[in-house]
């Protein structure tokens, strides 16, 4: 397909529309991972998840493996998951602690610094043979975190991470100074996949104006829970497009956040808790900044495939694209790390699992309803375009929207085409 045709605006209908060939094409998916995956910044992982010297996760991004691991001096490190002799996957295992990886074609052994011990059979190779690192495992090209959240770039060329964050920023900030302490990432990932192009997650991260229609038994549940009706219609916020593809919805709670918005279904005790966090808050960040961390939630997409929910619990979501029609999809949970051990992170958990976990209320839902468009986007031809218009003036900056606008969407598109667009890519 066409890249420059595949967003459709109509001024005199401010309308804007996207060609459903975007979602089912193969050609996109392998154009998205030349110049999309290979070029942005992809979320490899959290600091938490490595604490101590050795510890690694395998991870794969844009179809390339890689080692995210803290070595033995302490420092994290990334590496493409590959020997470089033969190429041989070096760790098979997801997960682990190691002081050394051994490659299990030839026996070449690697300390978790990425430096080479061992090759087989030395003595019939040069003597210069390794200098240079070359026997070394091969680092990611770019690697670089931001409080605490670990990203790779393929692109040795690539702006800094901090600059392509750039306004999404501000966003994390809010919800990492939440904690007294740190953000830890709490237990290991929950794992699930849909047969449905990766860039329809994207669109339904950022979505509030489905929950009504599709979530309806959550929203009943939250009414019930909160010890009063729930509030319907328009909610008190804005959406935001950030730049560089990444968008915002940051909206009034209705529910219960155990940082730091009490609900009476958790009780006197959890109350005093909270407004105890919510004091802490105010003294350390002022009332304003306080209301906007306890009292107001987060869906921030960080383009092309992190999902930060900061709504009932928080939540990092990363989807991998594997082909035109099919993802997977990794959630974890993260919270304030002295909450470890006590009633606020149960609460925390239960909100977790109740709507975002793969069996809660929220995402077997969503799932059906992007395997329903997939599938309705490759048989119906004859109806070829998505529409995005909520909320869309053409004669404005499109920037700042309300909370139930399609503007997050647009943005996430502009930044789509852009990407595949760009010549230097």
């Amino acid at each position: 397909m066409n890249i420059a045709e595949a967003i459709r605006t109509e001024a005199a209908a401010s309308r804007f529309q996207i060609s459903r060939q975007a979602y089912t094409d193969p050609a996109v998916y392998q154009l998205e991972m030349d110049r999309i995956f290979s070029h942005c910044w992809l979320y490899v992982g959290h600091s938490t998840e490595i604490e101590k010297p050795g510890d690694f996760k395998t991870r794969t991004l844009a179809d390339r493996s890689v080692i995210f691991l803290k070595d033995r001096n302490g420092s994290i490190r990334c590496f493409l998951n590959v020997c470089p002799h033969r190429g041989a996957q070096v760790c098979r295992l997801s997960e682990g602690n190691a002081r050394s990886f051994s490659c299990i074609y030839h026996g070449w052994i690697f300390e978790n610094t990425g430096k080479s011990l061992s090759i087989a059979e030395p003595e019939t190779y040069p003597p210069n043979f390794g200098e240079g690192g070359r026997n070394d495992l091969v680092p990611v090209p770019r690697f670089e975190e931001y409080r605490g959240f670990w990203f790779v770039n393929f692109d040795r060329k690539a702006q800094s991470l901090r600059d392509y964050l750039g306004d999404a920023c501000d966003y994390i900030d809010v919800i990492v100074d939440q904690a007294a302490t740190e953000m830890h990432i709490v237990g290991k990932a929950q794992e699930y996949s849909a047969r449905a192009n990766w860039k329809l997650l994207a669109e339904n991260s950022t979505d509030i104006l489905h929950v009504e229609a599709l979530h309806p038994t959550y929203l009943d549940l939250v009414a019930t829970n909160s010890g009063g009706a729930m509030k319907r219609g328009k909610m008190l916020g804005k959406c935001v497009d950030l730049g560089n593809g990444h968008s915002v919805i940051e909206r009034q709670a209705t529910y219960g956040r155990p940082i730091a918005q009490w609900i009476s279904l958790w009780g006197d005790d959890a109350k005093a808790e909270i407004d105890a966090i919510y004091d802490r808050l105010v003294k350390m960040y002022g009332e304003e900044r306080a209301i906007r961390m306890a009292r107001y939630s987060r869906n921030l997409l960080i383009f092309p495939n992190l999902v930060i929910n900061d709504i009932m619990s928080i939540t990092v979501r990363s989807f991998q694209p594997k082909a035109a029609d099919y993802m997977e999809v990794n959630v974890w949970a993260l919270a304030p790390k002295e909450e470890i051990g006590t009633p606020a992170l149960e609460r925390r958990l239960s909100n977790f699992l109740e709507f975002l976990g793969p069996g809660g209320f929220a995402t077997p839902d969503d799932i059906e309803a992007l395997e329903s468009c997939q599938r309705a986007a490759l048989s119906a031809r004859e109806a070829p375009w998505n529409d995005l218009s909520k909320g869309f003036d053409p004669k404005s900056a499109d920037k700042v929207g309300d909370t139930k606008d399609e503007l997050p969407q647009r943005a996430f598109w502009r930044g789509w085409q852009a990407r595949l667009l760009s010549t230097g890519a």
